[in-house]
């Protein structure tokens, strides 16, 4: 490029220092330096301007051929872009399908589990009130029994007493002077006689009373653990603790005797 602009300049002083034709605005000039600078001009200029020119001179061409090709990679793009919408659509579908029968999945296990667990709780609820009826039952029955031989016991001392005493006031009667005393003695030993029915008839009631008073408290302590297993199982809050029940009831009924 620097020989072109010499070249041009050299051209510049030849037309400057040419001389002039007289009558005219022409000038001489000499014809071989003149086409010599001209060709020196030619080969200096770069291929890459013949390039540019050529660009120029297709350049609608190149312009129509880029906006086609870029019409073509927009459309190209936007059904790409389509295809994966409906693509990601489709999953996303698919996956809240997939979310959804998980849940109900998980829901129905869930339900599953809580009717298992309501359906033991309630056959553990109703095997304790059966043993509880078991023991109050076998414990009405010993205390019954219990009572009836305290009873049966202080009725022959009783019967015993009253015919010691009879006797012994039969055998008073014949002798005048110890009637009075016959007569003491007999009503001390039938006041006595009822004094120890009516005492063991009292233990025969406290017996009872206390073994009661257990197996209502056994029983109370069951249906406090039966309803808070219930509300546990409701509310989801854990496992139902039976045990704690029984221990605190345990310990009332040691407090008692």
């Amino acid at each position: 490029m620097y020989r072109v602009f010499e070249a041009l300049d050299e051209l510049v002083a030849i037309v400057e220092e040419a001389r002039g034709v007289p009558m005219t605005a022409g000038c001489v000039v000499p014809r071989g330096d003149v086409l010599e600078l001209l060709d020196d001009v030619r080969d200096a200029i770069p291929g890459e301007l013949d390039d540019a020119q050529d660009v120029l001179d297709h350049k609608d061409k190149l312009v129509g051929e880029a906006r086609s090709n870029a019409e073509k990679t927009i459309s190209s793009a936007d059904a790409e872009a389509n295809s994966t919408i409906e693509n990601a659509r489709d999953d996303a579908d698919r996956i809240l399908a997939d979310a959804k029968a998980q849940a109900d999945r998980m829901v129905a296990e869930a339900r599953a589990h809580a009717e298992q667990l309501v359906t033991d709780a309630r056959a553990e609820a109703e095997s304790s009130v059966a043993e509880g009826q078991r023991e109050y039952d076998s414990l009405t029955g010993r205390a019954r029994s219990e009572a009836d031989r305290m009873i049966e016991s202080g009725k022959a001392s009783y019967e015993r007493s009253v015919a010691e005493g009879t006797a012994e006031q039969e055998r008073l009667v014949s002798q005048t002077e110890v009637v009075q005393a016959a007569h003491a003695e007999s009503a001390r030993v039938i006041d006595s006689a009822h004094a120890e029915s009516d005492r063991l008839r009292s233990d025969c009631d406290l017996y009872v009373d206390t073994k009661l008073a257990e197996f209502e408290d056994f029983l109370n302590g069951t249906i406090r653990s039966v309803g808070r297993g219930r509300q546990q199982l409701r509310t989801g809050s854990g496992v139902p603790d039976y045990a704690s029940d029984y221990d605190v009831d345990d310990r009332r009924a040691e407090r008692r005797r």
